[in-house]
């Protein structure tokens, strides 16, 4: 068993009596007074979101009607085979099922939404009715982040914490604007893990492979929940396997599985839905590059193609590669100077910077321990993955949300990555009045955040190195409105001074925003893992000040 030091890690300063608390709460109105406000924070996050609904929608707003009308149109059978639309069914049975379930009072709304030949429908019922389903579903969401409040040492934190979390940037831009179902997913992750916190483990164990059958993108954080389950509830303290309780784990994960794939297995579908699942012939980066290593490594290409242009070095340049990497385009990157990226290459990276965190979760598998690596192993994921969407930033996000009020080690990563990350999903949203929006609401949000936790958790730099480092941090953030100013300006004076924006020009500035985000993405993720694998460290040497 671990002793309390080391299972909350966290500095004894942070531990804070009722009067310590009372001086801390909200003094201004950027301090939210979340002390008894939740029913607010719902009334006022439901009246932003209704008032969204005449916002820009993706294709994924056709993609999912086109879902609803597949599982209500056809049978069991055919789901994973239908190709009457481009939007196929490719997520697991159990968000097939989910949309089977919305299908019905779609059905009763409107006839229309669920005829599967009805391709780009986009009446006002269906709007309507996908937005407030979205609404509804996030409701778990909000259930979730209320009982972290409720079981919560510090209550008053826990209440900031649930709050950002639930007005997340990346939750109204994806979910409510652009469209998705992710907060009522994450809703799910989120129980699981307060499940590990309680001490339940079967019941997190089994939410986490519910989870896996509504989106499998999850499994990303899986080895974290192997390794914590297998450790701290399938192996006693002196490593003697308790074969009572792994086999109710692997006896319930295994129910879940054969109800969620059962039926496909029964009629010989298992391969198609896989093929689904896992379609590997997209290339290394998306569209729009995600900013993560491969983006760095891919605008470093450019870089190093141009100086060997413009010095005539005489070296090899593959032909292919000079186009690919900033045409703005779905397909596989070709590298023109750098040696081409494989996706073993991915995997094996992935692989390595998750087993790093692993290893010390296995030695120290408390619930703080697991929270970390189960981000760690997240943002692993996010950083070297192969075809890697903005959008999967939120693994990163939202986890690491729940480890803001650490300490400010943990606060001020929270805070880079945040901003770095929700800034990448601004192009998401192209549209003038959306692109108001996404900036404004984005903007309170952070500062609602910084300003409420800032005063909990702050230190002042002990070392000259940490004062640099700090001011380094700093400087990075402000550059994010400059950003901002020039890559809305880049248009009109691109045109002002070519005539028109053409070519790789033209995807400048996303290049200029993945690149620009990357950097504080992947910085983020080595400040985490240097502060995860020194913190005990770290801690007694805090304690030995203290005493």
């Amino acid at each position: 068993m671990q002793s309390p030091s080391r299972s909350h890690p966290a500095p004894v300063e942070h531990l804070k009596d009722v009067e310590q608390e009372k001086s801390l709460r909200p003094s201004s109105w950027l301090q939210w007074d979340v002390e008894s406000c939740e029913w607010d924070i719902l009334l006022f996050s439901t009246a932003v979101k209704l008032l969204l609904y005449h916002c820009y929608r993706s294709t994924d707003f056709e993609v999912h009607r086109n879902w609803l009308a597949i599982t209500h149109s056809l049978p069991l059978s055919k789901w994973y085979y239908d190709t009457t639309s481009e939007w196929t069914l490719d997520y697991p049975p159990f968000f097939a099922y989910f949309e089977k379930l919305l299908s019905f009072p779609a059905a009763f709304i409107d006839p229309k939404i669920v005829e599967i030949s009805n391709l780009n429908y986009d009446s006002w019922s269906v709007i309507l009715y996908q937005r407030t389903t979205v609404i509804l579903s996030e409701l778990v969401l909000a259930s979730v982040l209320l009982r972290f409040i409720r079981g919560s040492v510090d209550s008053s934190t826990q209440r900031i914490i649930s709050a950002s979390i639930f007005l997340h940037p990346g939750f109204l831009i994806i979910d409510h604007i652009h469209f998705q179902y992710n907060g009522f997913m994450f809703g799910i992750l989120l129980w699981s893990i307060l499940m590990a916190r309680k001490g339940n483990k079967l019941a997190s164990g089994i939410l986490f492979s519910i989870l896996l059958n509504f989106k499998h993108i999850y499994m990303y954080l899986a080895p974290a929940y192997f390794i914590y389950l297998l450790r701290s509830y399938c192996l006693a303290p002196s490593g003697r396997l308790q074969v009572k309780n792994f086999l109710a784990l692997a006896n319930a994960v295994i129910a879940v599985f054969v109800v969620s794939l059962g039926p496909f297995i029964a009629i010989g579908q298992l391969p198609q839905l896989l093929s689904r699942l896992f379609p590997f012939t997209r290339g290394l980066n998306h569209a729009y590059w995600a900013p993560n290593v491969w983006a760095l490594v891919t605008a470093t290409d450019r870089l190093l193609l141009q100086y060997v242009k413009r010095k005539g070095i005489d070296i090899a340049i593959n032909a292919s590669g000079v186009a690919s990497t900033s045409r703005g385009l779905v397909g596989d990157t070709v590298f023109a100077v750098l040696p081409n990226i494989r996706p073993v290459h991915t995997f094996m990276a992935t692989i390595f910077f998750q087993s790093i965190c692993l290893v010390k979760l296995w030695i120290t598998p408390t619930y703080k321990s697991f929270l970390t690596a189960l981000t760690l192993c997240g943002y692993s994921s996010f950083l070297f993955g192969w075809h890697v969407h903005e959008k999967a930033i939120l693994l990163v996000l939202v986890p690491l949300s729940l480890l803001a009020a650490e300490r400010q080690a943990y606060f001020r990563t929270f805070i880079i990555v945040s901003v770095s990350g929700v800034f990448s999903l601004f192009p998401l949203l192209f549209t003038p009045g959306e692109s108001i929006i996404k900036v404004v609401y984005s903007a309170l949000w952070i500062m609602f955040v910084y300003v409420s936790l800032r005063k909990r958790v702050y230190e002042f730099p002990r070392t000259p190195a940490l004062v640099v480092l700090d001011l380094v941090e700093k400087l990075y953030l402000a550059g994010f409105p400059l950003l901002l100013i020039l890559i809305n300006l880049f248009p009109a004076l691109a045109t002002s001074y070519r005539g028109s924006v053409t070519g790789a020009m033209e995807f400048l500035p996303l290049m200029a925003t993945s690149v620009y985000c990357a950097i504080g993405v992947v910085w983020g993720f080595i400040r985490l893992l240097f502060v995860y694998l020194n913190e005990d460290r770290i801690y007694q040497g805090q304690l030995s000040e203290i005493q």
